[in-house]
């Protein structure tokens, strides 16, 4: 059902875990499902240095968590608003269809984050 990329994400997730002071916080959840997305964003000159997650979730929205992690890592903010919930299923080597939505709250919760991280701006 899962690609090689994918199992290896969800085997080996990156960049689990809190932050102590994040620049910004985003969580979605998935009533239907069940799961729940939390990043964490550290910014410094504009620049997301530093990401985190915790989700709790199915494989795909574990793997999808830890894929966003590596997309926005390094990325300036106007770039990370452009990551679409595609960018992250591209980057996973795709999903089957019914896990899709797992991308989508990974891309919705860096988008509540970097709302959260303009707010306290």
């Amino acid at each position: 059902m899962y690609n090689e990329k994918v199992m290896d994400h969800f085997s080996n997730p990156r960049n689990v875990g809190e932050m102590n002071d994040p620049s910004g916080v985003g969580e979605v959840g998935n009533m239907k499902c069940g799961d729940i997305m939390k990043i964490f964003i550290q910014v410094e000159d504009d620049i997301i240095k530093d990401v985190k997650f915790l989700t709790f979730g199915c494989g795909a929205a574990i793997a999808s968590s830890s894929a966003l992690t590596e997309l926005v890592k390094g990325k300036t903010v106007a770039e990370a608003l452009k990551i679409t919930n595609k960018d992250v299923a591209d980057e996973l080597g795709g999903l089957p269809e019914a896990k899709l939505h797992c991308s989508n709250l990974a891309a919705d919760a860096l988008q509540l984050a970097l709302e959260d991280f303009h707010a306290k701006g």
